[in-house]
This record gives C-alpha cells, structure tokens and sequence, in this order.
C-alpha cells in the first residue's frame, strides 16, 4: 500500500474509524511537477498535511485534503494550480 492509499485513523466517540475528508473539497491542487523545484514550502504550510513527499517529488492526498488553496498560494514557483472538483 503506498503512502497515499492509507486511510487515517481518528478517534471518533467510542472507536476509531478510517477519516477521509477530502469528500467535499469543491476544488483540488494540481502540482505541475516540471516547475516544481521540490523546496517543499506546499508541505510546510499544508494546514491539513495532505502533502506529501514521495520519491522525490510532492504529491497532494486528495482523501484528506480540503482544498483549501493554502500551498497554492504560498508555492514560490506558482506551479500548483487550484482546479475545480470533477474536471481534469
């Protein structure tokens, strides 16, 4: 199972349940990985840690993240685009 199929566990009243929330995110970021020079500043500033690194490059976990915007903004080389949810 690679790192982004894993679900999360959270406490939830009496058990633990797999929490995948990225279900109503009305847009998703998309990483152009050609301009990306992999400084990680999308990672550091993820409010919900959806990035992640893998193999060298940065990947979004579209299960938990919100959509938020937050990495786009903040990427220095504006290589993360914010695309609206059920277009590719």
């Amino acid at each position: 199972m690679s790192t982004l199929e894993k679900d999360y566990v959270c406490p939830v009243g009496e058990g633990i349940y797999a929490a995948n929330t990225g279900d109503w995110r009305t847009q998703r970021p998309e990483i152009d990985q050609e301009k990306c020079s992999r400084c990680g500043t999308c990672l550091l500033y993820c409010p919900t840690n959806s990035v992640r690194r893998v193999e060298g490059r940065f990947v979004i976990d579209l299960g938990y993240c919100k959509g938020c915007a937050v990495c786009a903004a903040e990427c220095p080389k504006q290589c993360i685009a914010m695309i609206r949810e059920g277009r590719k």
